[in-house]
Order: structure tokens, then sequence, then C-alpha cells
């Protein structure tokens, strides 16, 4: 796989012409309805017209009542755009790698442990299933997350698969992936493991079932927003790392940020 080529792939499909964006001026943000994310994925800003463009976005969300973030990539410009977004009242949060494997190159069969099943999600009884695995894989709060998963599943399910290992009765690993008409791009989100469970290959299944969803789908890349936890596993399934995106979330006083 060509890094620097599939890089300028995704910044241009998935972020500067990605589905839902709306484009002010150098700057491309999404306003999704309540429960869904808002933020900022893409800006082409320098020196002299950051600050503005910051100050606007700040206007802008505000207005509506929204927490948003600013999905900051490494090699986003200008080189000190974090320092201004701190200055600004933004808060970072820990720093991601984006991580992206050609599905064809991937392992698409994984073995699961005695016992375990997968099961698709498609009401939210299953989704409260997967907001009581990120409860315990994650030991925070899962209402944001859950709220933002009914609100996908009402709104994107055509474009939305979700899926969540059960061991009998007991949800042990869940995950979802969301499909990207147009962009050659599937990403993958939230994969959790309840700690008991870990270790056991379960995670790797996962990833493995939302692959052959989908490359039968006729996608040719898979990209994660990857924690330094899942970076390891997902390099030595194939998947490379292109970069390092770091949230920056801006909160106000009236609304819940949903989470990515």
């Amino acid at each position: 796989m060509d890094h620097e080529a599939v890089l300028t792939l995704f910044d241009r499909r998935m972020r500067q012409h990605t589905q839902g964006g709306e484009r002010n001026g150098d700057v491309v943000r999404q306003a999704g309805a309540d429960g869904d994310w808002n933020g900022v994925v893409w800006s082409g800003l320098d020196t002299a017209t950051a600050d503005a463009a910051i100050a606007e976005q700040v206007r802008y969300f505000t207005g509506l009542g929204r927490d948003f973030e600013w999905k900051l990539y490494a090699y986003d410009r200008p080189g000190d755009l974090g320092t201004r977004l701190k200055a600004a009242g933004f808060t970072p949060e820990p720093e991601e790698t984006l991580m992206v494997a050609e599905i064809a190159d991937l392992p698409l069969a994984a073995d699961l442990p005695e016992g375990i099943e997968l099961h698709p999600v498609t009401d939210p009884a299953g989704v409260d299933l997967m907001a009581d695995v990120q409860r315990q894989a994650f030991g925070t709060s899962s209402t944001r997350y859950r709220d933002q998963m009914l609100a996908q599943l009402a709104q994107t399910p055509d474009t939305l698969s979700m899926v969540i290992a059960m061991a009998g009765d007991l949800p042990v690993c869940a995950a979802r992936m969301e499909l990207h008409p147009g962009t050659e791009f599937a990403s993958l989100w939230g994969g959790g493991t309840v700690p008991a469970w870990r270790g056991r290959g379960i995670y790797r299944a996962l990833i493995a079932h939302r692959a052959r969803i989908a490359a039968a789908s006729g996608y040719r890349f898979l990209q994660v927003d990857a924690s330094s936890q899942s970076r390891p596993i997902l390099q030595r399934l194939g998947f490379a790392a292109l970069s390092t995106t770091t949230p920056y979330v801006y909160e106000t006083a009236t609304s819940p940020r949903p989470e990515a």
C-alpha cells in the first residue's frame, strides 16, 4: 500500500468532501442532529486565517447550543493550530493514530473462543447491551454512547453495522462500523472488550467480521482512529499508521458531547 497516496485519498474523500460535511470558508464542519457528532473534520488554514476561523466555529456551534470537536491531524496547518485551539478554550484529548488497511490484505477469518457467538445489533435492546460493554470496558458512563448509537440506528441504518459478542446471555465485546459511500473507506469505531474476556482474540474476530462485511459491500479500505491499546493489535493484523489525530473539544454549558 502506498501510504502517501492513501493518506491523500483519505484526506480528500473522508475529510474535505465528507458526507454530510458543510464547507465554511477553509473549514469543513458537521452539525448533526441531537445525539450526533458535531465538529470540524478538515481545515486548510494559515497563520493569517486560523484565529478568525476558530472564532467563527466557536460562534456557530455555541449558537446551536452544542459541544463540538475539532479533529486536528498531525499534518494540518498552521503548525501551531493546536496551541491556537487551546488558547480559544478547546481541551485536547488523548492522541490517536490514524491507521488504514487494504481489506484485500487483511486476514478475514478469525476463530472465536468456545462459547462465544456474534450477533448483529439492530434494535434498542442490542444497543443497551453494547452500552453495557462500553461501560465495563472503559470504566466510564455509557449514556452519551447509547444516545449516539440509537440516533445513528434511527437515522443511518443502511451505512451502520453494529455487532456484539455474547457468552451465553453475557455481552463481552462490542463494536461498530460506518460505511462511507463513494469514498472506498469504511471506518471502525468503539471496539471494547470487558476486562475478564480480554486476550482471547474476540477483538480481532470482530475486526475480521466487519472487514468481511465491508469487502462484501465493495469497500477497499478500513480506517481506524486507534488508541494506544488497540494500535499494536491492528499493526499485527496489517494496518499501517499514516498520521496521528488529536480531538480538541469545546464544551458549551448546555449540551453533552456525543462520542465519536
